[in-house]
């Protein structure tokens, strides 16, 4: 174990590595984040404060929106600082802090994207029963799963992460504290942590990509008999949680599905699940949906009504 404690402090060596890039980064990962920030908080503002909180769709998309603002806040502050700053350092206790928080969170939120494609198939699928099957206590019980689920998820990288030697290369070739950039740092062979690390994460992505595509096709096949009315508007919807689930799966896959020996651009390609797809997340939601739209009109004339009062 004392050779494990060795290391006490790991340095990032950035995004690109270019200090005169990365300045001129900085500036579009503030906005990135403000975007998110702002973004996620009028959904969650939106739907609580209105009547939209009652549908089980919009209940989904107020925790997912939740775990955006929180998944972002464990990545982008840190980097923000780093962007700007000469020295690059977290210590030991907060790499594997953020290792566990950032998982856990982004493992919600994956649940909670199967919980959303469950909800529309059988509203779409069994719309007789909907009320029936996603009732409140349902859907209470799927976030409590979701929760759940991602600290299992997130406990056992992190356990065998600590049951790892860091015994000296302590530069990590990333902006965060992440599974694959640790291993390259173990000095011991990681070919099985490497098979353990797909088979948590990689493998996981992949089956629930592959279960949501398939329940998303299930719908759409079975929209052939709706009116067009009704047609439209599922498609409508649809589309709105395909593109979220390409958005955040797809950068995901690549990144966790390959062996941590692989030489890849892993830390160019998260920015799009830590930063571009929560940022878009709001829009994709409430630029094609109308009740969305109008809740928020709703929502924005009681605030002013209040201030003005």
């Amino acid at each position: 174990m004392e050779k494990q404690k060795n290391v006490t402090v790991f340095y990032f060596t950035g995004l690109f590595g270019n200090k005169q890039l990365e300045l001129q980064f900085l500036f579009l990962v503030l906005f990135c984040y403000l975007a998110v920030i702002t973004g996620n908080f009028v959904i969650l503002l939106t739907i609580t404060c209105s009547h939209l909180l009652e549908q089980p769709m919009y209940y989904f998309l107020c925790h997912l929106s939740l775990m955006d603002l929180c998944f972002t806040s464990t990545m982008l502050p840190r980097l923000l600082r780093d962007l700007a700053a000469t020295r690059r350092d977290i210590s030991y206790n907060n790499c594997m802090t953020q290792l566990f928080t950032g998982h856990w969170l982004a493992g919600v939120e994956i649940f909670i994207l199967v919980s959303m494609a469950f909800d529309r198939y059988v509203a779409i699928v069994k719309p007789l029963h909907y009320t029936v099957i996603m009732n409140r206590k349902r859907c209470n019980l799927l976030i409590a799963m979701a929760w759940g689920l991602g600290f299992w998820h997130s406990l056992a990288l992190l356990l065998m992460i600590l049951n790892l030697p860091f015994c000296g290369p302590n530069v990590i070739d990333h902006y965060m504290c992440d599974v694959k950039p640790l291993l390259k740092l173990v000095c011991k062979d990681i070919h099985i942590a490497s098979i353990l690390a797909i088979a948590n994460s990689g493998t996981l992505i992949v089956v629930i990509f592959i279960l949501l595509l398939t329940s998303y096709i299930l719908i759409l096949y079975n929209l052939r008999t709706r009116s067009s009315a009704g047609r439209h508007k599922a498609l409508s919807t649809c589309s709105s949680h395909i593109t979220v689930v390409v958005l955040f799966f797809v950068p995901c896959i690549y990144t966790y599905s390959l062996p941590a020996d692989r030489e890849n651009k892993d830390k160019q390609i998260s920015v799009f699940y830590t930063m571009i797809a929560p940022m878009l997340n709001p829009l994709i939601y409430t630029l094609r949906n109308t009740e969305m739209k109008i809740a928020m009109q709703k929502v924005l004339y009681r605030i002013v009504n209040s201030v003005l009062k």
